[in-house]
């Protein structure tokens, strides 16, 4: 027997040629008018943390558990609905300064670090 046969293939390994593909419309209206995309969604519930941030919270030995996570996301939604920009939040013995609008922790600090310090450049502060 001189034909081999491979077992799961159905298809030989060639792809089909790119000029037989249509293109994506992108003019196309949604289907559902009014309706976000995922990304978008997601883009709105998650906080993320700058470089700078992540790099204070190492040096100065800080870890976020979960729940500080949500009480975060959650304080970034409260001062959002106010129309703050960038926020103090107050958690914990730790303050974070947080850019509201991308939801992302600019940078971090603990209790001792906090101390005799000066916060500029915020709009509101939130205490957790």
């Amino acid at each position: 027997m001189a034909d081999r046969i491979s077992v799961g293939r159905m298809f030989p390994n060639v792809a089909p040629p790119v000029a037989n593909r249509k293109p994506l419309d992108s003019a196309r209206p949604h289907p559902y008018p009014g309706a976000r995309s995922f990304q978008d969604v997601l883009n709105e519930n998650v906080v993320r943390l700058s470089q700078h941030a992540e790099t204070r919270l190492q040096q100065r030995g800080i870890q976020l558990k979960p729940e500080q996570m949500e009480r975060i996301q959650s304080a970034i939604d409260k001062a959002a609905s106010k129309g703050s920009k960038d926020s103090l939040v107050l958690m914990d013995d730790i303050a974070l300064i947080v850019n509201v609008k991308n939801r992302t922790v600019v940078t971090a600090m603990d209790g001792a670090s906090m101390r005799d310090n000066v916060f500029t450049q915020i709009d509101s502060a939130i205490i957790i």
